[in-house]
């Protein structure tokens, strides 16, 4: 593609952006400042559209950017601006105050909220990860084979398992796992003690390594539960917007996303690999059932360590440069808040 027809492009997608009309040649003429005529602007968009970057919406003699042309735009059009902090965008006023480090769910959850308000679309938020680490660990005998796993982490948190044994086992056996472990095993990471357990489960005995390989599983499933926690704020928004408002059948489809949350943990969980703001146009993410939707995300990081994501859901009909510097700020001052002193 040529220098011209990429600031055709640049200018016709900005323009869409703005006014959210097609654009047609008269308007590309005055907004890009190129003195060419329309019968050139004409052709240079009919090559634009032979490429998939543009399409013909209906009747209209307008172009209206494709995901293809909206992804192009922000990879190589798009001029992102340096983000501070310390200095934030005037609509972000306050934000910082709001985000107080005294409870981390309450962070994360107006965290959402603030995505949501401030981007007037969607704003999701996956809570930190715990370290999965426990603290104290006791088993209790419920019946014949039947044991209670009681873990409790070093907040204080207490997560309670059933497990079913291959043979009953008296309270008092129960008892001296339970010291074993503790005096052995607390304080150290789930998967620390799974390999510690691989090693040294010759030399214990069989009923305190049945009920420390139980007792791993439980763990790990414990911690599994309290870690997969998505928070989403702003869902009624995408009634409001123009590009898809009346399609009740891939709006169902999309609130039932947000629902079950399940695939967009998934998808979020991919963008906390990423280095900085990452960004999935249409069809791109493989989770949004939309080609008219864009996800923009950050993942945060809390004493130097990734430990949860957060983005805004929209049309790709997005002022992209603003949803990336309120995207990358707030997962800024998320991590700056959980940071803090507790």
């Amino acid at each position: 593609m040529d220098e011209r027809a990429r600031s055709l492009l640049k200018t016709l997608v900005e323009r869409y952006i703005a006014d959210g009309q097609p654009v047609g040649s008269r308007t590309l003429s005055r907004a890009s400042g190129l003195e060419l005529s329309p019968a050139t602007i004409r052709n240079v968009m009919a090559d634009l559209e032979d490429m998939g970057l543009i399409a013909s919406p209906h009747t209209s003699a307008g172009r209206v950017p494709t995901p293809r042309g909206y992804r192009l735009f922000v990879d190589t059009m798009l001029t992102a601006r340096a983000v501070d902090i310390h200095h934030t965008p005037p609509e972000m006023a306050g934000v910082r105050e709001q985000l107080q480090p005294d409870q981390p769910q309450r962070v994360i959850a107006q965290a959402a909220h603030l995505l949501s308000n401030l981007s007037h679309f969607v704003g999701v938020v996956t809570a930190p990860k715990r370290p999965s680490v426990f603290h104290h660990i006791e088993f209790l005998r419920l019946g014949e084979r039947r044991v209670l796993v009681i873990l409790v982490s070093p907040d204080g948190d207490v997560q309670n398992r059933v497990i079913f044994t291959a043979r009953d086992h008296s309270q008092s056996e129960l008892a001296e796992a339970t010291n074993y472990i503790n005096t052995h095993y607390a304080g150290l990471a789930i998967d620390e003690v799974r390999e510690r357990l691989k090693r040294e489960v010759d030399a214990l005995r069989g009923e305190i390594a049945q009920l420390m390989q139980a007792a791993v599983q439980a763990g790990s499933e414990a911690l599994a539960d309290t870690n997969e926690q998505l928070v989403v704020s702003g869902e009624r928004n995408l009634l409001g917007v123009q590009d898809f408002g009346n399609d009740l059948g891939s709006l169902r489809k999309l609130f039932d996303l947000f629902e079950q949350k399940t695939e967009l943990m998934r998808l979020l969980e991919n963008s906390s690999l990423a280095d900085g703001v990452r960004i999935y146009i249409g069809g791109e993410s493989g989770v949004v059932p939309y080609e008219e939707l864009s996800i923009v995300s950050a993942p945060y990081e809390v004493d130097g360590r990734i430990v949860g994501t957060l983005g805004v859901i929209g049309p790709t009909r997005m002022a992209y440069d603003r949803m990336i510097q309120l995207v990358d700020i707030t997962a800024r001052l998320v991590g700056n808040a959980l940071s803090g002193p507790r």
